[in-house]
């Protein structure tokens, strides 16, 4: 493992070699508005490339609970919904 003068001096290289714009303001669009945040979120979002899952995923839990096999006796125990 590297020891911590390596990594204090990759440190120091990297500032140097950026120093020119470490301190610059982040540049502004000429052509259009800010994005808001809100519409930014909603940019990167994500999708139900799923749609209906959680449905079936609780249809199938619902089947489960309603028939639960005892594992001792193999025995199937039926509840009424």
């Amino acid at each position: 493992m590297p020891n911590k003068d390596f990594f204090t001096k990759a440190k120091e290289s990297t500032l140097k070699r950026y120093a020119d714009i470490i301190d610059m303001p982040h540049p502004e669009p000429r052509s259009h508005e800010r994005m808001s945040a809100y519409m930014r979120a909603a940019q990167f979002a994500p999708f139900a490339a799923l749609t209906g899952l959680d449905d079936q995923m609780d249809e199938t839990a619902e089947d489960v609970l309603k028939k639960i096999i005892d594992s001792e006796t193999g025995e199937e125990w039926l509840e009424d919904p």
